[in-house]
């Protein structure tokens, strides 16, 4: 799942050929668990047995993506509305990097989505150029295919405002002081809806989370594969689920990690509530590991003052912005990577140490935002954007801004960190302007494998009963937890007990006949030395 800090803050030609070893294609119709009879069923089918036929056609990736040689990009042909497959249609932007191993190692294609939603999947094909060591085995059998989702990026990106004024900052304090706070940022949210449907309406009421699921369906057929191979993280997970539910005899292996609950009642407004308090959590490790490196980072040396000394720095930044640009809700934005990503632990606390010393810099750098980096504004719109739009039509939101006020406060008084900052981020969804769908109810549907979950116990941004729910759902699945841990996107993790057995299930299918718990992988060190920090290269906050 996908966070900012406040609301606006933030090769080969091959043209419909099969690659050796690829099983050949198949309309979208055995296996599904569409309505039967659908409109959508059909023209899923119908699309899929066009790409199956088309193919894609494959090209060195054009050279502002940023994606090198042996890195190959193409389109796949999908409709808008899959209930009139023969209406408009948007091209879904995908890429590859061909399997290492031999002609009888190959497996087929393995597709990836990162999250969000609004997260682009296109550098996933560059854990096989990089050599990346944790994939190498798992390299050898698959061709890894990224993509943009509907919306996305290269995908018919869609907007909601201005990608400049979008990271303008600073931005209101996300903690309201008074009502006429809350009205504020009530008008704000209401101004974003509006301007979702002002400057992508005719996109908007197909981004749901079951149209992107077919858009993989027909990449599937495009891609010349009878059987989906597919390795989901964070929001990923929930679009696998759907998948899952829709076209379980299309599916041949499917990991899914750190997992959204599919469950109807937690989407989305509830799983948004219960991230809240597990952001609370996982601050709190960070706090911990902070005050046990004092030495290194001077920032206090017990979680009670490392608290207090946040507290502090966010005073200071509300009174007087830090830079002019950084106030409360920058700092947010910045400082919740750390309760993401173990990876970002020592980054941030070096961040703060430095601001501590007296150089602000890296803190203006990493917190506020840089006008010049357009390119990057517009991916930061586009990506909140396609967040807002995916989880507000999904489901049907509360219209009701006294039960948000009421569920907000409430869970404020427990969880400060960022309760408010992500209430204010999906209140578009209360004044949505078009229809709200049914969320897919996740269930296990004939010709489903056995799915590998994988889930730590302190994840913040998708709590641990969400892993546990999509188990309980999906009959066969068995799950890899990951204990006394907390980072999001575990198979990024060097954990051999988690590692071992991801590669066993892609490339043999086996699990264990029980579910597992793995010790955690290791704790982040302090940094060693210090450095002149300039911008962070930080991952995707999602």
């Amino acid at each position: 799942m996908r966070k900012t800090a406040a609301l606006g803050a933030a090769g080969t030609l091959v043209s419909g050929a099969l690659l050796a070893g690829a099983i050949t294609a198949t309309p979208a119709q055995a296996g599904e668990q569409h309505q039967r009879g659908s409109a959508e069923a059909r023209g899923v089918a119908t699309a899929a047995a066009r790409a199956a036929k088309k193919g894609i056609d494959w090209q060195d990736c054009p050279a502002d993506w940023g994606l090198k040689s042996p890195v190959q990009c193409g389109y796949v042909t999908v409709p808008v509305d899959y209930a009139r497959p023969n209406g408009r249609t948007i091209k879904i932007a995908v890429d590859r990097a061909l399997s290492t191993g031999g002609k009888e190692q190959r497996q087929g294609a393995l597709l990836y989505n990162p999250g969000g939603p609004g997260g682009s999947g296109m550098k996933f094909p560059t854990r096989i150029t990089t050599k990346n060591p944790l994939w190498a085995k798992t390299a050898k059998a698959y061709d890894f295919v990224g993509f943009d989702p509907r919306g996305v990026g290269h995908s018919a990106a869609i907007s909601c405002m201005d990608p400049q004024e979008f990271v303008k900052a600073p931005k209101a304090d996300p903690v309201p002081d008074s009502e006429a706070d809350k009205r504020a940022q009530r008008k704000l949210a209401k101004q974003y809806a509006d301007g979702c449907a002002e400057r992508s309406g005719r996109l908007l009421p197909h981004m749901t989370t079951p149209n992107t699921a077919r858009d993989i369906d027909v990449i599937r057929a495009a891609l010349g594969e009878k059987k989906l191979n597919y390795l989901g993280v964070s929001y990923g997970t929930y679009l696998g689920a759907v998948y899952a539910t829709l076209f379980p005899g299309h599916v041949r292996r499917m990991l899914v990690d750190s997992v959204v609950d599919p469950s109807r009642e937690k989407v989305w407004y509830q799983a948004n509530l219960d991230q809240d308090i597990a952001f609370e959590t996982r601050w709190g490790d960070w706090k911990k590991w902070v005050a046990k490196n004092d030495a290194a980072y001077h920032i206090g040396d017990t979680p009670e003052k490392v608290q207090a000394a946040w507290e502090k720095l966010r005073a200071t930044a509300k009174k007087k912005p830090i830079g002019g640009v950084v106030g409360p809700a920058e700092l947010t934005g910045f400082f919740q990577n750390a309760p993401y990503y173990d990876s970002m632990w020592a980054s941030v606390a070096e961040v703060w140490s430095a601001y501590l010393a007296g150089d602000s810099k890296p803190l203006v750098e990493n917190a506020g935002p840089d006008l010049k980096d357009t390119a990057g504004n517009i991916a930061s719109e586009n990506g909140n954007a396609v967040y807002t739009a995916v989880e507000c039509t999904d489901a049907k939101w509360p219209t009701s801004w006294k039960k948000w006020d009421r569920d907000n406060t409430r869970i404020h008084r427990q969880a400060p960190f960022m309760t408010w900052s992500n209430a204010w981020m999906n209140l578009p969804c209360a004044t949505w302007p078009v229809k709200q769908q049914q969320p897919v109810d996740v269930k296990t549907g004939k010709g489903l494998p056995n799915v590998l979950i994988v889930q730590s116990v302190r994840d913040a941004a998708t709590p641990y009963g969400g892993a546990v729910e999509l188990h309980r759902r999906l009959k066969g699945s068995r799950l890899i937890t990951e204990r006394d841990a907390g980072s999001h996107g575990v198979t990024g993790q060097v954990n051999p007990c988690i590692n071992d057995r991801v590669d066993a299930y892609f490339l043999t299918g086996k699990t264990d006949a029980k579910d597992v718990t793995c010790a955690p992988h290791a704790t982040p060190k302090p940094s060693t030395t210090k450095s002149v920090l300039g911008a962070l290269d930080l991952p995707a906050v999602r």
